[in-house]
Protein backbone atom coordinates (compact mmCIF):
# COMPACT_ATOMS: atom_id res chain seq x y z
CA UNK A 1 0.00 0.00 0.00
CA UNK A 2 2.77 2.39 0.96
CA UNK A 3 4.62 1.48 -2.18
CA UNK A 4 1.63 2.25 -4.40
CA UNK A 5 1.06 5.59 -2.70
CA UNK A 6 4.73 6.50 -3.04
CA UNK A 7 4.70 5.72 -6.74
CA UNK A 8 1.60 7.81 -7.24
CA UNK A 9 3.21 10.73 -5.38
CA UNK A 10 6.37 10.52 -7.51
CA UNK A 11 4.31 10.43 -10.66
CA UNK A 12 2.45 13.58 -9.65
CA UNK A 13 5.70 15.31 -8.69
CA UNK A 14 7.30 14.48 -12.01
CA UNK A 15 4.22 15.77 -13.83
CA UNK A 16 4.40 19.03 -11.92
CA UNK A 17 8.13 19.36 -12.59
CA UNK A 18 7.50 18.74 -16.25
CA UNK A 19 4.75 21.32 -16.24
CA UNK A 20 7.02 23.84 -14.53
CA UNK A 21 9.78 23.11 -17.03
CA UNK A 22 7.39 23.45 -19.93
CA UNK A 23 5.98 26.65 -18.49
CA UNK A 24 9.46 28.04 -17.91
CA UNK A 25 10.43 27.08 -21.42
CA UNK A 26 7.32 28.79 -22.71
CA UNK A 27 8.18 32.05 -20.95
CA UNK A 28 11.79 31.88 -22.15
CA UNK A 29 10.55 31.22 -25.66
CA UNK A 30 8.13 34.13 -25.44
CA UNK A 31 10.86 36.42 -24.18
CA UNK A 32 13.11 35.30 -27.03
CA UNK A 33 10.36 35.88 -29.59
CA UNK A 34 9.62 39.30 -28.10
CA UNK A 35 13.32 40.17 -28.24
CA UNK A 36 13.58 38.98 -31.85
CA UNK A 37 10.48 40.97 -32.74
CA UNK A 38 11.92 44.05 -31.02
CA UNK A 39 15.21 43.77 -32.94
CA UNK A 40 13.32 43.16 -36.18
CA UNK A 41 11.07 46.15 -35.52
CA UNK A 42 14.06 48.39 -34.78
CA UNK A 43 15.81 47.33 -37.97
CA UNK A 44 12.66 47.76 -40.06
CA UNK A 45 11.77 51.14 -38.53
CA UNK A 46 15.32 52.44 -38.70
CA UNK A 47 15.80 51.35 -42.30
CA UNK A 48 12.50 52.94 -43.28
CA UNK A 49 13.44 56.20 -41.55
CA UNK A 50 16.83 56.37 -43.29
CA UNK A 51 15.28 55.58 -46.68
CA UNK A 52 12.70 58.33 -46.24
CA UNK A 53 15.42 60.77 -45.18
CA UNK A 54 17.53 59.80 -48.18
CA UNK A 55 14.64 60.51 -50.55
CA UNK A 56 14.18 63.94 -48.96
CA UNK A 57 17.82 65.07 -48.98
CA UNK A 58 19.24 63.64 -52.25
CA UNK A 59 17.08 65.81 -54.59
CA UNK A 60 18.27 68.94 -52.74
CA UNK A 61 21.61 68.62 -54.55
CA UNK A 62 19.91 70.17 -57.58
CA UNK A 63 18.04 72.88 -55.67
CA UNK A 64 15.85 73.42 -52.64
CA UNK A 65 13.64 75.90 -50.82
CA UNK A 66 13.96 77.08 -47.22
CA UNK A 67 10.79 75.14 -46.43
CA UNK A 68 12.29 71.91 -47.78
CA UNK A 69 15.36 72.38 -45.59
CA UNK A 70 13.15 72.94 -42.55
CA UNK A 71 11.06 69.86 -43.30
CA UNK A 72 14.16 67.68 -43.63
CA UNK A 73 15.59 69.03 -40.36
CA UNK A 74 12.28 68.38 -38.59
CA UNK A 75 12.30 64.86 -40.01
CA UNK A 76 15.74 64.22 -38.50
CA UNK A 77 14.70 65.66 -35.15
CA UNK A 78 11.64 63.42 -35.15
CA UNK A 79 13.77 60.34 -35.80
CA UNK A 80 16.21 61.35 -33.05
CA UNK A 81 13.32 61.51 -30.55
CA UNK A 82 12.63 57.82 -31.17
CA UNK A 83 15.93 57.14 -29.38
CA UNK A 84 16.72 54.03 -31.40
CA UNK A 85 19.88 52.57 -29.89
CA UNK A 86 21.81 50.96 -32.70
CA UNK A 87 25.34 52.04 -33.65
CA UNK A 88 24.95 51.52 -37.40
CA UNK A 89 21.62 53.32 -37.51
CA UNK A 90 22.82 56.21 -35.35
CA UNK A 91 25.97 56.57 -37.48
CA UNK A 92 23.91 56.81 -40.66
CA UNK A 93 21.51 59.30 -39.10
CA UNK A 94 24.39 61.50 -37.93
CA UNK A 95 25.95 61.45 -41.40
CA UNK A 96 22.68 62.42 -43.10
CA UNK A 97 22.21 65.17 -40.53
CA UNK A 98 25.70 66.43 -41.36
CA UNK A 99 24.94 66.35 -45.06
CA UNK A 100 21.87 68.48 -44.44
CA UNK A 101 23.97 70.90 -42.38
CA UNK A 102 26.24 71.31 -45.41
CA UNK A 103 23.22 72.35 -47.49
CA UNK A 104 22.16 74.70 -44.68
CA UNK A 105 25.61 76.32 -44.75
CA UNK A 106 26.45 75.18 -41.21
CA UNK A 107 29.88 73.67 -41.71
CA UNK A 108 30.90 73.39 -38.05
CA UNK A 109 27.69 71.48 -37.23
CA UNK A 110 28.33 69.20 -40.20
CA UNK A 111 31.84 68.46 -38.94
CA UNK A 112 30.47 67.56 -35.48
CA UNK A 113 28.01 65.14 -37.05
CA UNK A 114 30.79 63.60 -39.11
CA UNK A 115 32.86 62.97 -35.97
CA UNK A 116 29.86 61.43 -34.24
CA UNK A 117 29.14 59.19 -37.22
CA UNK A 118 32.76 58.01 -37.38
CA UNK A 119 32.86 57.34 -33.63
CA UNK A 120 29.70 55.26 -33.79
CA UNK A 121 30.63 53.22 -36.84
CA UNK A 122 34.00 53.96 -38.52
CA UNK A 123 34.06 53.65 -42.28
CA UNK A 124 30.31 53.77 -42.91
CA UNK A 125 29.56 54.91 -46.44
CA UNK A 126 27.49 57.97 -45.53
CA UNK A 127 30.33 59.25 -43.34
CA UNK A 128 32.73 58.77 -46.26
CA UNK A 129 30.36 60.74 -48.51
CA UNK A 130 30.16 63.53 -45.93
CA UNK A 131 33.97 63.58 -45.68
CA UNK A 132 34.17 64.19 -49.42
CA UNK A 133 31.47 66.86 -49.27
CA UNK A 134 33.25 68.85 -46.58
CA UNK A 135 36.42 69.23 -48.67
CA UNK A 136 36.27 72.51 -50.59
CA UNK A 137 39.18 71.93 -52.99
CA UNK A 138 37.94 69.86 -55.98
CA UNK A 139 41.27 68.09 -56.58
CA UNK A 140 41.48 67.06 -52.91
CA UNK A 141 37.81 66.10 -52.99
CA UNK A 142 38.50 63.78 -55.92
CA UNK A 143 41.43 62.23 -54.04
CA UNK A 144 39.19 61.60 -51.03
CA UNK A 145 36.53 60.00 -53.23
CA UNK A 146 39.13 57.72 -54.82
CA UNK A 147 40.51 56.75 -51.41
CA UNK A 148 37.03 55.94 -50.16
CA UNK A 149 36.28 53.87 -53.27
CA UNK A 150 39.45 51.89 -52.63
CA UNK A 151 37.74 50.73 -49.41
CA UNK A 152 34.18 50.50 -50.77
CA UNK A 153 34.61 49.84 -54.49
CA UNK A 154 30.96 48.89 -55.03
CA UNK A 155 29.49 52.01 -53.45
CA UNK A 156 27.22 53.83 -55.87
CA UNK A 157 26.97 56.78 -53.48
CA UNK A 158 30.74 57.32 -53.62
CA UNK A 159 30.71 56.97 -57.40
CA UNK A 160 28.17 59.80 -57.51
CA UNK A 161 30.52 62.01 -55.50
CA UNK A 162 33.38 61.12 -57.82
CA UNK A 163 31.30 61.82 -60.91
CA UNK A 164 30.19 65.23 -59.66
CA UNK A 165 33.70 66.41 -58.84
CA UNK A 166 34.96 65.13 -62.22
CA UNK A 167 32.25 67.22 -63.86
CA UNK A 168 33.42 70.22 -61.85
CA UNK A 169 37.00 69.58 -63.02
CA UNK A 170 35.85 69.44 -66.67
CA UNK A 171 36.84 65.77 -66.96
CA UNK A 172 33.63 64.96 -68.74
CA UNK A 173 34.28 61.49 -70.16
CA UNK A 174 35.38 60.19 -66.77
CA UNK A 175 32.33 61.81 -65.18
CA UNK A 176 30.00 59.97 -67.57
CA UNK A 177 31.65 56.65 -66.70
CA UNK A 178 31.32 57.27 -62.95
CA UNK A 179 27.68 58.32 -63.23
CA UNK A 180 26.83 55.20 -65.24
CA UNK A 181 28.66 52.98 -62.75
CA UNK A 182 26.77 54.62 -59.89
CA UNK A 183 23.35 54.26 -61.50
CA UNK A 184 23.97 50.57 -62.13
CA UNK A 185 25.06 49.99 -58.52
CA UNK A 186 22.30 51.90 -56.72
CA UNK A 187 18.93 50.29 -56.05
CA UNK A 188 17.11 53.56 -55.38
CA UNK A 189 15.78 55.41 -58.42
CA UNK A 190 16.06 58.75 -56.61
CA UNK A 191 19.76 58.98 -57.50
CA UNK A 192 19.25 58.63 -61.24
CA UNK A 193 16.29 61.01 -61.16
CA UNK A 194 18.41 63.60 -59.34
CA UNK A 195 21.70 63.31 -61.21
CA UNK A 196 20.57 62.26 -64.71
CA UNK A 197 20.76 65.84 -66.02
CA UNK A 198 24.34 66.21 -64.74
CA UNK A 199 25.26 62.93 -66.40
CA UNK A 200 23.68 64.06 -69.67
CA UNK A 201 25.53 67.37 -69.49
CA UNK A 202 28.80 65.50 -69.05
CA UNK A 203 27.93 63.39 -72.08
CA UNK A 204 27.22 66.48 -74.19
CA UNK A 205 30.60 67.92 -73.17
CA UNK A 206 32.56 64.68 -73.56
CA UNK A 207 34.55 66.04 -76.52
CA UNK A 208 35.64 69.20 -74.67
CA UNK A 209 39.30 68.98 -73.68
CA UNK A 210 40.02 68.76 -69.92
CA UNK A 211 42.24 71.85 -70.15
CA UNK A 212 39.43 74.07 -71.44
CA UNK A 213 39.54 77.62 -70.05
CA UNK A 214 37.49 78.58 -67.02
CA UNK A 215 35.24 81.03 -68.89
CA UNK A 216 34.35 78.47 -71.54
CA UNK A 217 33.78 75.78 -68.92
CA UNK A 218 31.43 78.09 -67.00
CA UNK A 219 29.46 78.85 -70.16
CA UNK A 220 29.20 75.20 -71.12
CA UNK A 221 27.65 74.32 -67.75
CA UNK A 222 24.71 76.62 -68.47
CA UNK A 223 21.41 75.46 -69.92
CA UNK A 224 20.94 78.44 -72.23
CA UNK A 225 23.12 80.86 -74.16
CA UNK A 226 23.32 84.66 -74.38
CA UNK A 227 24.87 86.67 -77.20
CA UNK A 228 27.77 87.51 -74.90
CA UNK A 229 28.30 83.77 -74.42
CA UNK A 230 28.21 83.30 -78.19
CA UNK A 231 30.93 85.90 -78.65
CA UNK A 232 33.08 84.44 -75.86
CA UNK A 233 32.84 80.88 -77.19
CA UNK A 234 33.56 81.95 -80.76
CA UNK A 235 36.47 84.14 -79.72
CA UNK A 236 38.07 81.71 -77.26
CA UNK A 237 37.43 78.35 -78.92
CA UNK A 238 37.75 79.13 -82.65
CA UNK A 239 39.51 81.51 -85.02
CA UNK A 240 36.31 82.27 -86.93
CA UNK A 241 36.41 85.94 -85.89
CA UNK A 242 39.95 86.38 -87.15
CA UNK A 243 38.68 88.36 -90.15
CA UNK A 244 37.52 90.99 -87.68
CA UNK A 245 39.90 90.89 -84.72
CA UNK A 246 43.09 90.47 -86.76
CA UNK A 247 44.72 88.77 -83.79
CA UNK A 248 43.79 91.44 -81.25
CA UNK A 249 41.99 90.55 -78.01
CA UNK A 250 38.81 92.60 -78.27
CA UNK A 251 36.57 92.95 -75.18
CA UNK A 252 33.47 90.82 -75.70
CA UNK A 253 30.96 93.67 -75.33
CA UNK A 254 32.82 95.81 -77.84
CA UNK A 255 33.09 92.88 -80.23
CA UNK A 256 29.36 92.24 -79.85
CA UNK A 257 28.52 95.85 -80.72
CA UNK A 258 30.70 95.82 -83.82
CA UNK A 259 29.30 92.50 -85.02
CA UNK A 260 25.75 93.74 -84.44
CA UNK A 261 26.52 96.81 -86.56
CA UNK A 262 27.66 94.50 -89.36
CA UNK A 263 24.48 92.37 -89.09
CA UNK A 264 26.17 89.27 -87.68
CA UNK A 265 23.69 89.58 -84.80
CA UNK A 266 20.01 89.72 -85.86
CA UNK A 267 17.79 92.59 -84.70
CA UNK A 268 14.98 90.15 -83.84
CA UNK A 269 14.88 86.39 -83.41
CA UNK A 270 11.28 85.96 -84.53
CA UNK A 271 11.53 83.88 -87.71
CA UNK A 272 7.92 84.62 -88.69
CA UNK A 273 8.25 88.40 -88.64
CA UNK A 274 9.11 89.55 -92.15
CA UNK A 275 9.89 93.19 -91.34
CA UNK A 276 12.24 94.28 -88.58
CA UNK A 277 12.10 97.62 -86.73
CA UNK A 278 14.93 99.87 -87.84
CA UNK A 279 15.57 101.41 -84.43
CA UNK A 280 15.86 98.27 -82.35
CA UNK A 281 19.28 97.02 -81.23
CA UNK A 282 19.89 93.52 -79.87
CA UNK A 283 21.16 93.10 -76.31
CA UNK A 284 24.23 91.06 -75.41
CA UNK A 285 22.25 89.56 -72.49
CA UNK A 286 19.48 88.32 -74.76
CA UNK A 287 18.93 84.55 -74.75
CA UNK A 288 19.89 83.04 -78.09
CA UNK A 289 17.27 80.97 -79.91
CA UNK A 290 17.83 78.45 -82.69
CA UNK A 291 16.84 81.11 -85.22
CA UNK A 292 19.48 83.53 -83.91
CA UNK A 293 22.12 80.80 -83.79
CA UNK A 294 21.44 79.92 -87.44
CA UNK A 295 21.74 83.57 -88.44
CA UNK A 296 25.08 84.02 -86.68
CA UNK A 297 26.55 80.74 -87.92
CA UNK A 298 25.52 81.30 -91.52
CA UNK A 299 26.89 84.84 -91.57
CA UNK A 300 30.17 83.46 -90.17
CA UNK A 301 30.15 80.85 -92.91
CA UNK A 302 29.62 83.43 -95.65
CA UNK A 303 32.41 85.62 -94.25
CA UNK A 304 34.90 82.79 -93.88
CA UNK A 305 34.03 81.44 -97.31
CA UNK A 306 34.41 84.96 -98.73
CA UNK A 307 31.07 84.46 -100.47
CA UNK A 308 28.40 86.99 -99.52
CA UNK A 309 26.02 85.50 -102.09
CA UNK A 310 25.44 82.66 -99.63
CA UNK A 311 23.33 85.11 -97.60
CA UNK A 312 20.69 85.24 -100.37
CA UNK A 313 21.36 81.96 -102.17
CA UNK A 314 18.13 80.17 -101.20
CA UNK A 315 15.68 83.08 -101.04
CA UNK A 316 16.62 84.32 -104.52
CA UNK A 317 15.94 80.85 -105.90
CA UNK A 318 12.68 80.13 -104.08
CA UNK A 319 11.12 83.58 -104.36
CA UNK A 320 11.43 83.47 -108.12
CA UNK A 321 8.93 80.61 -108.14
CA UNK A 322 5.25 81.54 -107.81
CA UNK A 323 3.34 80.11 -104.83
CA UNK A 324 6.33 78.08 -103.76
CA UNK A 325 6.24 76.43 -100.35
CA UNK A 326 9.11 76.41 -97.93
CA UNK A 327 10.82 73.02 -97.59
CA UNK A 328 10.85 73.67 -93.84
CA UNK A 329 7.25 74.26 -92.64
CA UNK A 330 8.05 76.58 -89.71
CA UNK A 331 10.42 78.84 -91.70
CA UNK A 332 8.44 80.85 -94.30
CA UNK A 333 10.06 81.65 -97.64
CA UNK A 334 9.74 85.39 -96.93
CA UNK A 335 11.33 85.07 -93.47
CA UNK A 336 14.64 86.95 -92.99
CA UNK A 337 15.92 83.65 -91.57
CA UNK A 338 15.14 81.56 -94.65
CA UNK A 339 18.68 81.63 -96.09
CA UNK A 340 20.42 81.14 -92.75
CA UNK A 341 18.29 78.18 -91.75
CA UNK A 342 18.42 76.41 -95.11
CA UNK A 343 22.14 77.04 -95.35
CA UNK A 344 22.85 75.64 -91.89
CA UNK A 345 20.74 72.57 -92.65
CA UNK A 346 22.24 71.92 -96.09
CA UNK A 347 25.80 72.42 -94.84
CA UNK A 348 25.01 70.19 -91.84
CA UNK A 349 25.92 72.86 -89.31
CA UNK A 350 22.52 72.40 -87.67
CA UNK A 351 19.79 69.77 -87.92
CA UNK A 352 16.00 69.53 -87.92
CA UNK A 353 15.12 68.22 -84.43
CA UNK A 354 12.16 66.15 -85.63
CA UNK A 355 13.39 65.65 -89.19
CA UNK A 356 10.84 68.14 -90.52
CA UNK A 357 10.67 71.39 -88.53
CA UNK A 358 13.45 73.74 -87.49
CA UNK A 359 11.81 74.88 -84.23
CA UNK A 360 13.28 78.41 -84.37
CA UNK A 361 11.95 79.47 -80.97
CA UNK A 362 13.75 76.74 -79.04
CA UNK A 363 16.79 77.76 -77.00
CA UNK A 364 20.29 76.45 -77.70
CA UNK A 365 22.49 74.68 -75.20
CA UNK A 366 26.04 76.07 -75.05
CA UNK A 367 27.55 72.62 -75.59
CA UNK A 368 25.43 72.14 -78.72
CA UNK A 369 26.37 75.57 -80.01
CA UNK A 370 30.08 74.82 -79.62
CA UNK A 371 29.61 71.69 -81.72
CA UNK A 372 27.87 73.81 -84.37
CA UNK A 373 30.71 76.32 -84.33
CA UNK A 374 33.19 73.55 -85.02
CA UNK A 375 31.23 72.60 -88.15
CA UNK A 376 31.53 76.05 -89.73
CA UNK A 377 33.86 75.74 -92.72
CA UNK A 378 36.72 78.09 -93.36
Amino acid sequence: MKTTAWKTFCRILRSRQLAVCLLAGFFVSCQSIQKDMLVSTIEETGSSDITELERMIIPMDTGFTRQELQQARQQIQGIEKKAIRDAVFEAQLAAWSGRLYVLEGKRSDAEKQLKQSRDLYPGNIQALVLTVRLETDPEKRLALADQALALESRSGELQIERARVLLELNRYREAVASFDTAFAALNSDIYEQTYRNERNRAWELRDVAPGTGTLTADILRKETLTWRDVIDLTKNETDLLGFFTAGRDWPSDQLFSRLAERSFIPVLQDAEQTEWPSRRSPSSDETVLRSGAAWFLWHLTAENQADKQLLTKYSSRYRSIRDVRSPIPDIPVDSPYFDSVLGCIEWEIMALPDGRNFMPRETVKPSSFLQMLNKVRR
